[in-house]
């Protein structure tokens, strides 16, 4: 759920002009999960950018305050979210952790890296959503170390049914700076897409795991 609309259209003008999301109707990328995409989103790219990374830096941290109050501690889900997670811990004044996809084989075996304790309100910091299975891996890693869990913001969503429903069965709170449609509506006005190219990038959302596999 975006949370304002001023917010969400310079997002993704933004991340547009760095190629931070490549749109390419014409030559699909190829997704880890084997689904075909006219889109392509890697926001650890916002990094290079000082000016963009502070913009993205200030943004989350204002609406994590705005929708959560301050937290006791930010998370980041690795690897994409570290980077904007600890920018965000730091305009906030507050610790940083992150939660890795699982935990190491190996040392203190930890899934967890940073120092958090139980019954700490923590706000979850993600880059990117897609189905939300990853993200919402990060948020029962973090409950099942006893950690209070508000809510989570993302930089980006795809907007997926998917990811909806699977947000709402395991009751986690969702925000994000902007979303697909904001980002088609930008880069329509913008001329960054041709008005042919429309139809192609609304079908695909509809049903991405199916499309253009023929």
């Amino acid at each position: 759920m975006v949370l304002d609309k001023d917010t969400a259209e310079k997002t993704a003008e933004l991340l547009l002009q760095i190629n931070a999301i490549k749109l390419r109707p014409e030559n699909p990328f190829t997704w880890a999960s084997g689904w075909k995409s006219p889109i392509y989103c890697d926001n650890r790219i916002i990094l290079s950018y000082p000016v963009i990374r502070n913009y993205i830096r200030e943004e989350m941290g204002k609406q994590v305050e705005a929708l959560y109050g301050k937290p006791e501690v930010i998370a980041g889900v690795a690897t994409g979210a570290i980077g904007i997670g600890i920018l965000v811990a730091e305009y906030l004044g507050v610790p940083f952790v992150y939660v890795r996809p699982e935990a190491k084989s190996h040392g203190r075996k930890n899934q967890i890296e940073g120092y958090l304790e139980a019954n700490q309100k923590v706000v979850v910091i993600e880059d990117l959503i897609s189905t939300g299975k990853s993200s919402l891996n990060a948020v029962a890693a973090l409950e099942a170390e006893k950690a209070r869990v508000k809510g989570m913001v993302a930089i980006f969503s795809y907007g997926f049914e998917e990811a909806r429903r699977n947000f709402e069965k395991k009751g986690v709170d969702l925000h994000t700076l902007s979303d697909y449609d904001h980002l088609i509506k930008r880069a329509t006005e913008t001329s960054y897409i041709k008005e042919e190219q429309l139809d192609t990038l609304i079908n695909w959302r509809q049903n991405p795991g199916a499309w253009n596999t023929d």
